[in-house]
């Protein structure tokens, strides 16, 4: 398992996955793996950039997808533009491998046969490795699960298997960059060979995923006034 799967469980278990947005689930998973990636020597971060480095292809699929999208050609791509295109539609790219692999199922949210899916954690050794990880309190893991807004659940609050999934998507707009919005298009690193919070590129990456979901919480702002606007101006005096 990867740190962005991990983070994907853990958002998925607790107990108001729905308040986490699609657009910043995926900035943060994008960071994770771009930690993972560090963690495995994949790529090096220098300043704002980030190089490829000479660790072989992890052998996780989309870890492996991340990896074949770094950018080889100086003068390299910059954390911030990595996250927003890398995390174009990227929970729901983890949603769907996490449902291939038995890792999520589908259950009806009611009794009636009408009433519309939820996807629900399964009890599988992945999402115990999640949850121990969780309980520990993984300072990277923390650290990601607090950008999205779970800062203020501790390990006892997460819900375990049967949490639902309840990610919602920010309303697109041609003005805004963010996954989720519609704006513009070896082995695998795992959580053990993550670098920690003490390692200054891991420190970089954390805070570039602050400042990318504090631009898409602004976009969101933005078009909610101006949506208020455009309705006041038709509906007259």
């Amino acid at each position: 398992m990867s740190t962005a799967k991990d983070l994907f469980i853990i958002v998925m278990d607790s107990k108001s996955p729905d308040s986490v947005g699609q657009g910043d689930l995926s900035l943060a998973l994008a960071g994770a793996e771009l930690i993972d990636l560090i963690g495995a020597g994949a790529v090096v971060v220098d300043g704002d950039r980030i190089v490829p480095g000479e660790a072989p292809s992890p052998d996780d699929r989309i870890m492996a997808e991340a990896a074949a999208g770094v950018t080889r050609q100086a003068p390299y791509e910059r954390i911030e533009d990595w996250l927003w295109r890398r995390g174009q539609d990227l929970s729901a790219t983890y949603q769907a491998a996490l449902e291939a692999d038995g890792e999520l199922t589908r259950k009806r949210g009611g009794r009636w046969s009408l009433a519309p899916e939820r996807m629900e954690t399964a009890d599988t050794p992945a999402r115990r490795r999640a949850a121990d990880r969780w309980d520990e309190q993984d300072p990277v893991l923390v650290a990601l699960a607090s950008a999205v807004g779970l800062d203020a659940e501790r390990p006892g609050d997460v819900s375990g298997p049967g949490a639902e999934i309840g990610v919602d998507d920010a309303a697109g707009s041609g003005e805004a960059r963010g996954p989720g919005d519609d704006i513009r298009p070896g082995g695998a690193a795992g959580p053990d060979d993550a670098p920690g919070l003490g390692d200054e590129a891991v420190t970089t990456v954390v805070a570039v995923v602050n400042d990318a979901l504090m631009e898409l919480e602004a976009v969101r702002q933005r078009r909610t006034i101006e949506n208020a606007a455009f309705a006041n101006l038709w509906r007259g005096p």
